[in-house]
Order: structure tokens, then C-alpha cells, then sequence
């Protein structure tokens, strides 16, 4: 049977890598700008596929708008291939919501052009998440394609006794909640046919290497040929290099092919004995070191605003903007396209992961900024439309009153603190210091914070200032002012899901508070912390007691931004036993703070040695670098806090790095040794073993986690949360080590690049936590875990009737066992879309969502109206979209 050489055109495009964003821009230009060429003169030149993202198509108009007719023909007439994503992401280093709207937005960016390519594109992606098959299901792709994750052994050398092998570059994926989905693995790279010669030496020389490297792999007659490679300009002779490679081999037709037709040729040819993978396809059965599971400690600050910004969209903005278009009957879906386009912009594998020339990364943080101010505008819009719809006539005139928010799909407990403004002078004919000093001098009035039924409610004031502030009122000149400011810190118990209740600020004598419990503890924890810095932590709910549950390690690192690699001398310098000094900083009824300050001497760099491996481009297993002889301090800040009521122990560690080349990991000891552990993923809580294959070579095991990950029995468990702090390792089945700094001097790959910010000197901040669970409430406590990381958000309000109650549940979820990621209206319309996933990845449960007796509906992650009335069971591991007909 003669077999078909499938030859894709493509280069995948990088976006920004080892070269500033522009330089990449600017090349991109030119391969469009070749593109037109080529096709308009070259009939045998049939099509291109353009890498899976449709962000190319906006960074080459946006250089040249006059070509926007000739490239919606081309992608019409099917010699374009666009979509389905809008930027190539890493999976795991952005939020399950984020990896959905990077489809959502990618698909409908695609249909606005023409017909998108159904095919799940990942073939650089750092790993491949556990949901994708269910994900690109939802999607109504036909297939996924990948470049790592799996270990192919080839049809003659067959394995039968590991999960993530396969004789095939065909492979069915099936995903965490048992969904399946065909898959192709670039088992000889996406760039095994570049470059194909056009003379007949060359060309015998190459595809006499390239056919036996596909047919080894290939399960069926029809071989792929990837024409192309990282910001590869287009092969202009590519349609004679085709004509040369039908003449010199007539057992085989080449043809210039595209995704479509190939997946329809290679499914219609599939044996039955192709294989199947399951779940997250990380190289679990590679030798371990190019995982490049470490870039998710690469520039941590790039993580932590990455985190910060998401949790603003996602979890902040879009539900506030979804209730408040009950009140203006428009939803900000431009605004927020906007700002889900910037900040996907920081979110392509080589950009998130840190992993790039230091220009790169300054430019991502003024595109999270741009991002973040678009939705604290958008924020602050809603709530002045929310606010005009309440009614809060219920509280005195004289009052100030205050609305405190739950935008969480989860009943929530915790600490709030509001700014409330109490008095203000606009700015008038006098010196704007007058003002200023008029407020000063009247001082803080004695007040105490009301709810609606005007009952006293406990309260602390955590602070009273004067400041300066404007109003930009929408239909008059800015209005500038001085006012005096109370802040009042609150606790607010068992608030419900998508709710908001309001109080006052009222004159009058407090109450004052008292605390039953001294030293840092509540009704959940008691915390003890020793002069050589040993924390032992009492959990009162349950019973058991932790001892010696957290210290620090620092280790040198002669890696890069992809890869840690020890230093050659191998010692780890750690906090245990060093001196601690523990200062109080807060011990009201409402908070408990203390602050542990220790000092580390850890060697200043690595020594000199390092810059010539580097310069010299010596693989970085090769390096025999050790750290240098010369210590310098490294003096870290942990402050505990314990909140009343919260069964949640926070941690925020500064520290002041001025060393370089180097590893700080926070290690927490769970006593407990189990041989697997769960963590927090994309729409998913994985279990992953602790220990690694027979081929595994890596002296470490580096893993992703969202917003948590515990080390658990079915009796008890640790929990230990971050806010963007991504890369932790199970030590010795019992410690959970959380990397807090890593400082490389190199980019890393296939060339020499400095990067000398990527080392990370100066200031920094990083928060985690820890908690404990028991026998029945483990996804209670990850819930909660997840929620620390959204506050509670707060609006002043005035004295005036309204539509909206004064305390109120918008939307109704009881999903004790299940998560929710997004409550936003359908895009393009006014829908209510929730969306929710099960915390569990074996058992179903049961989920309640309730909108004013609303009849709901079972959708998707591309929102997708049915008529299937929603189903109250989540499947194990399943993600659920529901939609909430807008019947207003």
C-alpha cells in the first residue's frame, strides 16, 4: 500500500524568547509579508498552518491593517490555518479559568476570520494538564497534539509495563474524569520535516532519515512531516522539494497537507491497538530533567502578579459586573475581552514561565498593570452601580454606611477591613492646608459599626487618617478634596456565596473587645514557636498535634530559568536550630500577629567557575560549579497570622536576597509518611506518587500546584497553601517544600543569554499557608484554602432606597465536594454562566444552584445553549458550565 507524506508548513512562533518582544515582532512582519508572496506565485504552495494561535493575527495588522482583506481570503480559501487558542500557554502556570478562555477567546477570535482548525495545539507547552481532554471535548475539537509528556518506544520495541509510553505517535488521551480524546505526539519534534532539500542529493540523504524516523513511530500508513520550526521563515521551495520527493520515491505520495485533512486521513487508518495515556503527561518516565517543571519558580514575582491579576477577573470583577448588569442591563464584555487579552499576552510558555531575556519580562509586568487597572476600573463601576440599587434607608441619616462582599461561589468566614470615609472638606477658597488641618484637628470620633437592624456588631478601628481624594463625577469637572478616613476591621462568619450584607459607621461609645485565648491561638489552632525558631501547631478540631512544621533550606543553584541544577558541592544550608527572634505585632480578639525573624549566612554566588560553563554553553548536567567561599546574610521575616475563627495559620516571609544563584525553599513536616500526595491542578485535585520511575535520573522531582497542595490520609492531612508560588517537591514522603526564591543568571536552552534580573535581588514578599484536615472535611479545608486568596471586597455607600436588599444572596450554590472558577455573564450576551468543577477525581456529588427558582441549563466551556435542564450530579473530576437564562 503506498503511504502519504503529510508535509504541514508552520513555524512555531514564540511570541517573545530569547530575544526582546519586537525583535520577534518584526520577523513576524516579514514571514506574513513572505506569505502573500508565496502564495500569490507559487500555485504548488497549498497551505500554512499558523501554530495553533490567532494572536499572530493581531501583531501583524497591527504593523500592517492594510492586509486585513488579504488575510481573511486566505484563511476563507483554507491556505490559512487559524485557531483554536489564542496565545500557545503553559497549562499549569495559569488558572483553569484562564486555560478556558484562552480557548473561549482563541475560538471566537477564530470565527470572526473563518473556520478554525479543531485541534487542541500544545506542541511546546511544559507539560500537559490532566483535564485537557475533557477541556478540548467541551471545546469540540476532534483532536489534541503535543510535543512532550510521553515516551515513545516504537511498534518494534514495545513497553507494557509503564502509564506513559507508547509504541505510536497515536495515542487516545484520556483525562482525569475518564473523557478520551485522539491524540498526536510529535514523536520526532514539530520539526521533522524542516527544511526538505530541493536537489536530489540532499534530498535522498534526508528523506531517507526522515521517512524511517516516522514509519518507526507511525500506527498507520500516512507519515507527518512538520515544515518548520521555532520562528522559521517560510521554505519558498517547499512545492519543489514536494515534486523532487514524489520522483525519487514512488512508493510514497508527498503532499502539502494541513491538520484537517491529515487527522481525517490518519483516523480513517487507526489499528485498534494504538494505546491509551491517562491523565497529567508530564515525562513522568523520562530521565527527569527536562521536564522543565522549575520554570514555575523562575522570577516568582512574574507568578505572584500573574495570580494576583486572575484572582481579579475571575473571582472579583466578573461576578461584581454579572450582578450589576441587573441594574444597568449592559455587561462589560469589551472591557473585559480586553483586559483577558492582556493579560493572556504575559501567558505564553516562554513568557509565565519566566523563561526568557530580561526585557521580556519588564515588559510583562506593564501589560499585568494595564490588565489589573482595566479591572479594578470595571470593578469600582459595578459596585457604584450595585451601590445606587441598594436599599440602606434602613440605617440613620447620619450614618456612613458600608457594604461588605462574598464574590466567592463558597460560603466564607474571615477577616475583613473597610476604609470608610467619615467627614470631608471639598476643596474651596481656602489653602487646600487649611482643610487638611481643620480635619486634623477635629480628631477621631468615638464610633461603632452597626447592621441593619441596628444592632451593635464587633468591630476593631485599625486605623484613622487624613488624605487627600478626588471624585470624577460622570457629568461635571473632577472634584478634588480632604477627608478623613476610618478603617474598621470586621469579622464576618459563614458569609453565604455571591452575597453582600451592609452595615454603618455610627458615633457612639464601643464596646470593648476581648480575646478568651492569649499568644497566637483560637478556637481552631494554638501555635508555639521556640528561640530556635521550632513551630509546633496544636489542631484543636481534630485532635492531633504537628511538631517542628516548618523551617527553611537554601541550596546553590548552577542551573537556569528552565532547569535547577544543584551546585557541585551538593549542602544545603537550613534554618534549623538558628537563633529566632519572635516579636508580637498584633493581639487584638480579632487577630493574632507575630513576627519570626531568623538569619541565614549562605555563600554570595556561585563561584567563578559557573560564568565560563555558561559563556561556554556547557550542558548544564555537565557543570561542576560549587557556591562560592564568601557568606553573606540572608535575614528572613515570617509573619504568622491567625485570624478569630480561622482554622488557617497564614505565613507572609520577607527577606532582602542579595545573593545569587541559589534555591530557598520553605519545608513543612506533616509526620505523616505516605507514598503519594494531592495537589491542586487545572480543574482538578491530582494525586501524584511521591516516587519517581525507574528511568527517572533527577536527584529532585519538581511539581506544579495552583493555589494548594497536601500531604493526606483518610484519618488527617496538611495543607499547605501560596499565593504564586507554584513549584513544590514531596521530600522523603513526609515534607512538602515550597520553593520561595530562585535566582539564575542565564536564560538557558540552546545558546548563551544573561539574564541577570532573572537572579531576583532585592525585596521580596511571598505568602502561603497551612491547615488541617480530618477524616470527612478534607475539601472543606481546600475550599477554604482557595478562598484566602480573594479577599472580601467593600463599597461606601449612602443613605438612599433602592431595588437591591441591603443584605442579600444573589446566586444560591451548595457544592460542598465541588469548586466554583467563574460566575460571569455568556459572552456576547447577558446570560449568567457558572462554572464549577468536582474536587474529587473518584467520586460524584451532588451540587445545588439555585437563581430565584430559575430554570438553569447544562452548558459548556464554549457556553453553549441547550435545552438540557442542568443535572444536579458532578461526575468524578468533571467540569460543569451552567447557564442562568437573563430573564430581566
Amino acid at each position: 500500500m503506498k503511504k502519504t507524506v503529510h508535509i504541514i508548513s508552520h513555524s512555531h512562533w514564540d511570541r517573545e524568547w530569547y530575544m526582546p518582544y519586537e525583535q520577534h515582532h518584526m520577523r513576524l512582519i516579514e514571514l506574513f509579508d513572505d506569505l502573500f508572496d508565496v502564495f500569490e506565485n507559487d500555485p504548488g504552495y497549498k497551505s500554512y498552518h499558523l501554530d495553533g494561535q490567532t494572536i499572530s493575527l493581531d501583531d501583524y495588522l497591527e504593523v500592517r491593517p492594510e492586509n486585513r482583506e488579504k488575510l481573511e481570503k486566505l484563511v476563507r480559501d483554507k491556505k490559512l490555518f487559524i485557531g483554536p487558542f489564542y496565545i500557545l500557554q503553559d497549562d499549569f502556570l495559569i488558572s483553569a479559568e484562564a486555560n478556558a478562555r484562552n480557548m473561549l477567546v482563541g475560538l471566537d477570535e477564530s470565527y470572526k476570520w473563518g473556520e478554525p482548525v479543531k485541534l487542541g495545539y500544545f506542541p511546546d507547552t511544559f507539560g500537559n494538564m490532566g483535564q485537557a481532554p475533557q477541556m478540548m471535548k467541551q471545546g469540540n475539537m476532534d483532536a489534541v497534539a503535543y510535543g512532550r509528556g510521553v515516551k515513545t518506544t516504537g511498534f518494534n520495541n514495545v513497553v507494557v509495563d509503564e502509564d506513559y509510553t507508547s509504541k505510536y505517535s497515536e495515542i487516545n488521551w484520556e483525562g482525569a474524569d475518564g473523557t478520551e480524546i485522539f491524540s498526536i505526539l510529535f514523536a520526532n519534534w514539530y520539526s521533522n520535516g524542516n527544511e526538505i532539500p530541493a536537489e536530489r542529493e540532499a534530498a535522498i540523504a534526508f528523506w531517507d532519515k526522515k521517512l524511517a524516523d516516522a514509519e518507526r513511530y507511525a500506527s498507520t500508513p500516512h507519515l507527518l512531516m512538520m515544515n518548520g520550526v521555532d520562528h522559521q521563515p517560510i521554505q519558498k521551495d517547499v512545492a519543489k522539494a514536494i515534486a523532487l520527493a514524489n520522483e525519487l520515491y514512488p512508493d510514497y505520495e508527498f503532499v502539502h497537507s494541513n491538520f484537517p485533512d491529515y487527522i481525517e486521513a490518519v483516523k480513517a487508518t487507526l489499528p485498534e491497538d494504538i494505546g491509551t495515556v491517562k491523565g497529567e503527561l508530564t515525562s513522568q518516565e523520562t530521565d527527569g530533567w527536562y521536564t522543565l517543571a522549575n520554570t514555575s519558580s523562575s522570577r516568582i514575582y512574574l507568578k505572584q502578579e500573574n495570580v494576583a491579576v486572575q484572582n481579579l477577573l475571575e473571582r472579583i470583577t466578573e461576578p461584581l459586573a454579572t450582578i450589576a448588569t441587573d441594574v444597568t442591563g449592559h455587561y462589560p464584555h469589551e472591557m473585559l475581552r480586553y483586559a483577558w487579552k492582556k493579560l493572556m499576552q504575559n501567558h505564553p510558555h516562554d513568557s509565565i514561565c519566566g523563561c526568557g531575556v530580561d526585557s521580556i519580562h519588564r515588559g510583562m509586568m506593564t501589560r499585568f498593570e494595564d490588565a489589573k487597572q482595566v479591572g479594578n476600573f470595571v470593578r469600582d463601576e459595578a459596585l457604584r452601580h450595585i451601590e445606587t440599587a441598594l436599599n440602606t434607608d434602613v440605617f440613620p441619616e447620619a450614618s456612613r454606611p458600608f457594604v461588605v462582599f462574598n464574590t466567592e461561589g463558597q460560603e466564607k468566614s474571615g477577616l475583613v477591613e473597610v476604609e470608610v470615609e467619615w467627614e470631608r472638606i471639598p476643596f474651596n477658597d481656602r489653602k487646600p492646608q487649611e482643610n487638611y488641618y481643620e480635619l486634623v484637628e477635629k480628631g477621631t470620633p468615638d464610633v461603632l459599626v452597626i447592621n441593619e437592624s441596628g444592632k451593635s456588631v464587633p468591630f476593631e478601628i485599625v486605623s484613622s487618617d487624613v488624605k487627600y481624594n478626588y471624585d470624577l463625577p460622570k457629568d461635571a469637572f473632577r472634584k478634588p478634596h480632604f477627608a478623613r478616613y476610618i478603617t474598621v476591621r470586621l469579622n464576618m462568619t459563614m458569609m453565604p456565596s455571591f452575597s453582600w450584607e451592609t452595615f454603618a459607621l455610627v458615633e457612639g461609645k464601643p464596646e470593648p473587645l476581648t480575646s478568651s485565648f492569649e499568644g497566637l491561638e483560637n478556637a481552631s489552632l494554638r501555635v508555639s514557636i521556640s528561640n530556635t525558631g521550632q513551630i509546633d501547631i496544636e489542631d484543636k478540631v481534630h485532635g492531633h498535634t504537628y511538631e517542628d512544621v516548618l523551617y527553611f533550606d537554601d541550596a546553590g543553584d548552577i542551573g537556569n530559568e528552565y532547569i535547577f541544577k544543584q551546585s557541585h558541592d551538593g549542602t544545603f544550608i537550613t534554618s534549623k536550630g538558628l537563633d529566632a527572634t519572635v516579636t508580637v505585632l498584633d493581639d487584638t480578639a480579632l487577630v493574632k500577629r507575630v513576627k519570626m525573624t531568623q538569619t541565614m549566612m549562605i555563600p554570595e554566588a556561585a563561584e567563578d567557575l559557573l560564568k565560563i560553563e555558561q559563556e561556554s554553553v556547557t550542558e548544564m548536567r555537565e557543570r561542576l560549579s560549587k557556591r562560592s567561599t564568601k557568606l553573606i546574610p540572608l535575614t528572613l521575616e515570617t509573619m504568622m497570622t491567625l485570624e478569630a475563627d480561622s482554622p488557617i495559620l497564614k505565613f507572609e516571609t520577607r527577606f532582602n536576597n542579595q545573593a545569587k544563584d541559589h534555591r530557598v525553599r520553605a519545608i513543612f513536616n506533616s509526620s505523616m509518611s505516605v507514598p503519594t500526595h494531592e495537589s491542586e491542578s487545572i480543574y482538578e485535585v491530582v494525586t501524584r506518587p511521591n516516587a519517581v520511575s525507574k528511568s527517572w535520573q533527577n536527584p529532585t522531582n519538581p511539581q506544579h500546584q495552583q493555589a494548594f497542595s497536601a500531604i493526606t490520609t483518610d484519618e488527617k492531612g496538611m495543607i499547605v497553601g501560596n499565593t504564586g508560588l507554584h513549584e513544590y517537591e514531596v521530600l522523603d514522603n513526609q515534607y512538602l517544600a515550597v520553593t520561595i526564591h530562585r535566582g539564575t543568571g542565564e536564560m538557558g536552552d540552546w545558546g548563551y543569554f544573561p539574564t541577570p534580573e532573572a537572579q531576583v535581588l532585592g525585596e521580596t514578599t511571598v505568602s502561603y499557608a497551612v491547615s488541617f484536615h480530618g477524616r470527612d472535611d478534607k475539601h472543606d479545608y481546600y475550599r477554604a484554602m482557595k478562598g484566602i486568596q480573594v479577599p472580601f471586597i467593600t463599597t461606601q455607600a449612602a443613605v438612599h432606597s433602592g431595588t437591591f436588599a441591603s443584605k442579600h444572596q444573589y446566586l444560591v450554590v451548595d457544592a460542598p465536594d465541588a469548586y466554583v472558577t467563574s460566575l460571569k455573564r455568556k459572552e456576547h450576551e447577558t446570560d449568567i454562566m457558572v462554572r464549577l468543577f468536582n474536587l474529587s477525581n473518584d467520586d460524584a456529588t451532588t451540587i445545588h444552584v439555585d437563581f430565584e427558582g430559575t430554570q438553569l441549563y447544562d452548558s459548556s466551556l464554549l457556553e453553549i445553549v441547550t435545552d438540557k435542564p442542568y443535572d444536579t450530579t458532578l461526575k468524578a473530576a468533571e467540569i460543569r458550565t451552567i447557564r442562568i437564562p437573563d430573564v430581566k
